[in-house]
């Protein structure tokens, strides 16, 4: 296995990961509880990072890694946890499926790099084999719970394509730098999570096994590989894995919630990771207007 393909399966791992959150929230933790969820989920596995990459923050980077923390962390994690309590795992799903059309816009909006047409068209076959995978003709559109869906996205891929161009600060990795906008992101979430929803309350054996599969396997691991990523794969591509993450939630209700496929879900399934799999296979722009800021790389 040569080291691309393995740097694309290492961070593919993330997504598919992630693609366990609406299993874990509905079943395992305390209902109606969101931005506590997101705050339980974040801060605890950026500290635990932090502590483990034995890194913080010089010169710019302390606001670098906030603005990160606030755009992946804290707005995007209160935007998923709000789509999932609000929508059908399903609805949710193709809200966040917009990732990779969101993050092309991006690229060529922050990266001033020009997107092919055929990651267009490849981003919109990704959307609608997710529909086809997740959709069903009971789910109901909550307009707040849409709104929250969309907003994270929007978030993520403001994060993603800001964390390319800023690249990996001098003598930290991947480690460190997913650690300081976990800690951000939950610092920042802190204050809200307690005003609007009080504090902790009694959790069960089950509560603490999610959270802490949440905070350990699902964000401390799965950030990592995904930041760890970001600084060896293009960005748009990279985008494409996020489409994994439907594509895992509806295998996880297939396998473990008694769920069925059907063949038409079957056959989205197939578009969905056919799209992720191609956009791999691109090239990048022979002429981009500007590059793409150098990334230093240092393994923790």
């Amino acid at each position: 296995m040569n080291r691309s393909t393995k740097d694309l399966l290492l961070t593919a791992l993330a997504p598919v990961m992630w693609g366990t959150t609406y299993f874990v929230t509905t079943e395992f933790l305390p209902a109606e509880r969101p931005l506590l969820t997101a705050l339980l989920r974040a801060l605890p596995a950026g500290l635990l990072l932090v502590l483990l990459a034995r890194r913080l923050p010089r010169g710019s980077w302390w606001w670098k890694s906030a603005v990160i923390g606030l755009l992946n962390i804290a707005v995007f994690f209160a935007f998923l946890f709000i789509a999932t309590y609000r929508l059908p795992g399903g609805v949710a799903a193709v809200l966040g499926a917009v990732g990779p059309l969101v993050t092309a816009g991006m690229t060529m909006l922050v990266l001033h790099t020009r997107v092919p047409l055929r990651t267009w068209v490849l981003g919109i076959a990704g959307v609608a084999g997710v529909s086809m995978v997740v959709l069903t003709a009971q789910a109901r559109l909550d307009l707040t719970g849409a709104l929250a869906g969309v907003g994270g996205a929007v978030s993520m891929a403001t994060a993603v394509v800001l964390t390319k161009k800023w690249g990996l600060p001098q003598n930290a990795g991947p480690a460190a730098l997913a650690g300081w906008q976990l800690t951000a992101g939950g610092l920042l979430l802190a204050p809200l999570a307690l005003l609007v929803e009080g504090g902790v309350p009694e959790l069960t054996g089950t509560n603490v096994l999610g959270y802490l599969y949440l905070g350990l396997v699902n964000t401390a691991l799965g950030y990592w590989l995904w930041f760890r990523g970001i600084g060896r794969l293009s960005v748009v591509p990279l985008s494409f894995l996020g489409l994994l993450s439907p594509l895992t939630a509806a295998t996880v209700g297939w396998l473990l919630a008694g769920e069925t496929f059907t063949v038409w879900q079957t056959l989205g399934f197939a578009v969905a990771l056919g799209a992720t799999l191609l956009a791999q296979l691109q090239h990048r722009p022979k002429r981009p207007a500007a590059p793409e800021a150098p990334l230093v790389l240092a393994k923790v």
